[in-house]
């Protein structure tokens, strides 16, 4: 560790001599890129080997009834790997992102760097029905904090690295560089500005170019477009995006109703056993939930209207109308149920390919209805396509994202019109209903969640706790004024709390309060301290948040605020130094590098 340490301090002497911060985050942006591009490909590497052996087995005659094991066997291997080897929780990728820049000063632990790959490769593979692109941004990220960490890299620096390894692990996983660049600055809440703008693109360029290498040039959703779009067509689109809003919004609030379900349920090895079940019945009946959804997708985007009757039960249905939309609603409802029961039985994923798979299929759903009822001939295939781009919108809240995603994967720029519509309608109409995404409402609800607001994020990464000083003088309730005098002698506060033997706070007593008695010597002894406190009208608790403690300063206008918890008495925040942290963090978040 000496050595190391030592081979650092002199790299980076050499580097401040000879290397600007602008050459050098160039550079680390590059190398981060190839780093999350290589965590891609060995994720999507991973999942296809393991994935190809499942599926052969499963495909043999008579071993069908596997559907109801693999996805069970994939978490509990998963849980084990969890709990024997890494020992730590491996939490959902990207809230473990927004998380470590909101509270943990871009820290990521280093077991993020393959626990996400191993953990993803084994819940995916063996047919958990999530993606795998949350885990390619947690390796990424992990990559980029360690690295930064490793080098002493300021908070800003290393937010920005784990900024282009988020935008990085998206574009090698999905083969879509511009909308890993729009990822970061919509989802990871990355500022836009000329110091961050070339490392975005160094990075996602470079992490694009490996996953060339290894994965091939083809685009991940083969889609050819036959016909665009036609003005009339256009009110269509917007009718779809208030149909994608619904369903996003469906989506959110059946993922957190069983996030919820799963929490109440104490034990870990329940969760497990009554997720893998209920998993493996769904995959019997819905054989098309197992994996990542690929082939589905793609069957969507061919505007193939019966390419599901042919899976499970499906396959012993007649191959009428009213049978499609009939399979196409339990299929749109169940995969997020599905998604949900995999993540709280312990499996690791991401939500991505569950939302483009339900996308794909609410435009096809939709499309098949309006042409069926003779109002329009749309083509199927092409809502299939800005359907995806609308779910994304809806269920992330990230309508930039969904747009450049689509036109990303799908080489689908002639659409560009429609996906505006469709992901702008969606985004507005699940915002509605939903203030939070999958994503943030559990960071929105310990309010630790970050935007694009400056003045909002300073405060959220601000801590009451340190902000606590303990210089005041105390006295307990029994004391005399003559004792209240002696303190004030060597006492430097103004301000003099009250504070019993069990350190409960009784009250407090100001200087301006006693100016007019404490030079009468005869009332030393006769006036107690008790008698002259007061107990606070405004207080606050070490785990109030900073908008909390400024809307107090704002309400009361006093320059000492104490802190309670509990009743006991931890000190007093001033408005001076709660202003001197304040303007300190605005500082570290909005330097350059």
């Amino acid at each position: 560790m000496g050595k190391r340490e030592t081979l650092i301090k002199k790299f980076l002497a050499w580097r401040i001599r000879y290397v600007s911060n602008r050459q050098f985050m160039m550079l680390l942006s590059v190398i981060v890129g190839v780093a999350a591009g290589l965590a891609a490909v060995v994720i999507k590497k991973s999942v296809g080997f393991i994935h190809h052996l499942v599926q052969g087995v499963i495909s043999l005659q008579g071993f069908e009834w596997l559907y109801l094991i693999a996805p069970g066997v994939g978490i509990l291997l998963t849980v084990l790997f969890i709990r024997i080897v890494v020992r730590r929780p491996v939490r959902h990728g990207i809230p473990n992102v927004l998380y470590s820049i909101s509270k943990n000063k871009g820290q990521m632990n280093r077991h993020n760097m393959v626990s996400s790959v191993i953990a993803s490769s084994l819940t995916v593979g063996f047919g958990g029905s999530v993606g795998l692109e949350g885990p390619t941004v947690s390796t990424g990220a992990a990559i980029g904090a360690n690295l930064g960490k490793a080098l002493h890299l300021n908070y800003r620096q290393i937010t920005l690295l784990l900024g282009c390894a988020c935008a990085a692990a998206m574009s090698a996983i999905f083969k879509a560089p511009i909308a890993g660049i729009v990822f970061a600055l919509e989802v990871i809440m990355l500022d836009l500005t000329l110091a961050s703008l070339v490392p975005l693109l160094l990075c996602s360029a470079s992490a694009v170019v490996v996953s060339y290498l290894f994965l091939g040039q083809e685009v991940v959703y083969p889609f050819d477009i036959e016909h665009t779009y036609t003005l009339k067509e256009l009110i269509f689109y917007v009718l779809l995006g208030l149909g994608c809003g619904l369903v996003a919004t469906y989506f959110t609030r059946m993922y957190k109703y069983i996030e919820r379900l799963f929490e109440k349920i104490q034990s870990g090895w329940n969760r497990l056993l009554f997720g893998a079940l209920t998993l493996g019945v769904l995959m019997i009946f819905f054989p098309h939930l197992f994996g990542e959804g690929y082939e589905v997708i793609n069957g969507a985007l061919r505007g193939d209207l019966y390419y599901l009757h042919d899976l499970g039960v499906f396959a012993h249905i007649n191959d009428t109308f009213i049978n499609f939309v009939i399979i196409m609603v339990f299929t749109i409802g169940v995969k997020v149920i599905a998604t949900s029961i995999t993540f709280g039985a312990g499996g690791v994923g991401g939500i991505f390919a569950p939302t483009l798979f339900m996308g794909a299929n609410t435009g096809v759903l939709f499309a098949s209805l309006i042409n069926k009822f003779g109002w329009a001939e749309l083509p199927v295939k092409n809502f299939a396509l800005i359907g995806m781009a609308g779910l994304i919108a809806g269920v992330l809240h990230a309508p930039l994202t969904g747009l450049f995603l689509i036109a990303d994967l799908s080489g689908g720029y002639s659409m560009f019109l429609p996906l505006m519509i469709t992901a702008t309608i969606s985004y507005v109409t699940a915002k509605s209903f939903e203030e939070h995404s999958v994503y943030t409402h559990q960071l929105a609800k310990r309010k630790e969640l970050l935007t694009h607001d400056k003045d909002q994020n300073v405060m959220t990464m601000m801590d009451v706790n340190k902000l606590i000083e303990t210089d005041f003088a105390v006295i307990p309730p029994d004391a005399t004024l003559g004792d209240l005098v002696k303190v004030i002698t060597t006492a430097h506060r103004n301000l003099f709390p009250v504070v019993d033997k069990n350190d409960m706070l009784k009250g407090m007593v100001k200087m301006d309060d006693i100016r007019d008695i404490i030079f009468k010597p005869e009332k030393y002894e006769k006036v107690k301290v008790k008698d002259l406190m007061y107990m606070p009208e405004y207080f606050i608790s070490p785990d109030d948040s900073m908008e909390e403690l400024v809307e107090i300063f704002r309400k009361s206008s006093r320059f000492n605020v104490a802190v309670i918890d509990k009743g006991k008495y931890k000190g007093f925040i001033s408005r001076a130094n709660a202003f001197t942290a304040y303007r300190n963090h605005l500082k570290m978040f909005s330097s350059g590098y």
